[in-house]
């Protein structure tokens, strides 16, 4: 308490020197409230700090990534966390005993999934090239050349994009040789001393553990101006840290969870949702899709639905697959109606994704049904199983109220001849098909082609107490068409890139707070 204390006091006192405030690139405008800083790029979906880490982070909207720099034998920065890599082989090849030409035999994705294969080592040059102007870079200094590293920033043009991250000698060593053109950052500790301290040392920010981040601490830094990235990793990578630290007024939060931390604060922020969010296949962009783990992880991203198809086995067994065939998602080959049910529980669905779920098997509708009933909407596609059987299901399991089903008009006659209560979502290609299709078959919903989606469209189905589901696939998939879609309000978006989504719900919602505030001026 002291030491609090105290900081508050330096706040406040004109004895402190203030520094002059780093300007940091802003990769999104406007900008949120605290920014995310992804942990060796997207390493839960993609290899950690390589090209396809830092490119989904780069599609997801995401301000920052953290990456581990290393030195080669022939003085070249290159992208890597240990200190030596095993290929395929079985070799080790540590890093600082081979030039970049030699590491570049290494194949360094396909120990993470088939997908990646070939992939190499990422340079330092070819990481700011990728990242210009979209992705901001948190070096972590594993073994540099502080010279070389410098004038590599410099000349990038990237200095605005980097924050350097070192112990406290190294990290103040580069800043006095730069004349602070280089941005710095170290470990901050109860004990190291205020605000101070960080601008005796030429920091631009500092990194602080979430359980030492009292409030008074980080105000006393920003004030000083001094960015205060919160480490929320392992066991602190959870939603009550997150608040911890949002609370404070971190301005970065470093996580290997970034969908979950954004989806988390957003629905803090906006209770009452403008649209519907429904998953296609689960949360497919950071687990298999059609598993489990991509059906809770939409829970935990708070989706309102999932998005999941049903085939069903030689032997009339219901799994959970999108294509007829199982060659894409599985280490299965050929249409899945031509095996049995043991045979499909047999399968992996989860390695072609990655190693991490090697053992994610085939789920069968029921596990699945079983495990979601109650913890979330679904938004059922039945791709093959009979009407009779799919109505049995969800009366078996309750969730009949909590389900859309996606089939033909035809079909979706059958399911509401079997159960009244059964909503039913019809496609609609047309609008001038939309009049016919509500007179006929009275359905729930509809699931509109997006390129035919107006206001006007979207007017005549509620008028006719019809919703209007859609999904964005290929060219539509922007915050943008998102946004646009909301504004006519479009009930449902189905979705493979929930981020994007979530930030079109973000900008709307700033949109209705500038509304709110300016509405006491217009009276």
């Amino acid at each position: 308490m002291l030491l609090i204390r105290s900081l508050v006091v330096l706040i406040t006192s004109a004895a402190v020197g203030q520094a002059t405030e780093f300007s940091f690139f802003e990769p999104l405008q406007p900008p949120r409230p605290f920014q995310v800083m992804v942990h060796r790029g997207q390493s839960h979906q993609a290899p950690e700090n390589t090209r396809p880490a830092l490119q989904r982070c780069i599609e997801d909207g995401l301000e920052w990534a953290e990456v581990d720099v290393r030195l080669t034998q022939d003085g070249q920065h290159i992208l890597s966390h240990d200190a030596s890599l095993t290929d395929a082989a079985g070799k080790v090849w540590k890093i600082n005993e081979h030039t970049l030409a030699e590491l570049r035999q290494v194949d360094v994705g396909a120990r993470f999934a088939a997908r990646f294969a070939g992939e190499q080592l990422l340079s330092l040059a070819e990481c700011f090239s990728l990242c210009k102007d979209r992705l901001n870079l948190y070096l972590d200094c594993k073994d540099v050349h502080p010279g070389h590293l410098a004038e590599e920033i410099l000349e990038s043009g990237l200095r605005r994009q980097v924050v350097v991250y070192a112990s406290l000698e190294p990290a103040r060593q580069l800043s006095r040789g730069t004349e602070g053109k280089v941005a710095t950052m170290t470990k901050w500790r109860p004990g190291c001393g205020g605000p101070e301290w960080a601008v005796t040392n030429g920091l631009a920010a500092v990194e602080i553990d979430a359980p030492d981040l009292p409030p008074a601490i980080v105000q006393a830094f920003r004030h000083a101006g001094i960015k205060v990235q919160a480490k929320v990793l392992d066991r602190w990578d959870q939603p009550a840290m997150w608040d911890r630290a949002i609370d404070a007024g971190a301005d970065w939060l470093q996580t290997d969870l970034p969908e979950e931390l954004l989806a988390h604060a957003l629905w803090r922020r906006v209770p009452k949702r403008p649209v519907g969010l429904a998953l296609h296949r689960g949360a497919n962009r950071y687990a298999p899709e059609n598993t489990l783990p991509a059906f809770a992880k939409a829970v935990r991203l708070g989706a309102d639905y999932v998005e999941f198809d049903v085939r069903t086995t030689r032997d009339g067994a219901y799994f959970l697959l999108h294509d007829s065939r199982l060659n894409r998602t599985t280490d299965g080959t050929g249409p899945i109606d031509q095996i049995t049910a043991d045979s499909a529980r047999k399968l992996s669905a989860g390695v072609k994704f990655g190693q991490a779920f090697a053992q994610t098997p085939l789920p069968t509708m029921d596990e699945f049904l079983g495990e979601f009933a109650g913890k979330i909407g679904f938004y059922f596609d039945a791709k093959v199983i009979p009407p009779a059987a799919l109505a049995a299901a969800l009366e078996h399991y309750k969730v009949v109220d909590r389900t859309v089903v996606y089939q033909s008009p035809q079909y979706l006659a059958q399911l509401k001849a079997i159960n009244p209560q059964i909503r039913g979502l019809a496609p609609l290609g047309k609008p001038e098909a939309f009049a016919e299709l509500a007179a006929k078959f009275k359905p729930y919903g509809v699931d509109a082609d997006w390129d035919i989606l107006s206001q006007d469209l979207i007017a005549r189905n509620h008028a006719a107490g019809v919703k209007v589901f859609s999904d964005s696939m290929g060219d539509h998939e922007r915050v943008e068409d998102y946004l646009q879609a909301i504004d006519w309000g479009i009930d449902v978006i189905s979705t493979d890139h929930p981020l994007r989504v979530l930030r079109a719900i973000e900008l709307w919602a700033n949109r209705q707070a500038m509304k709110s505030a300016d509405a006491p001026l217009r009276k």
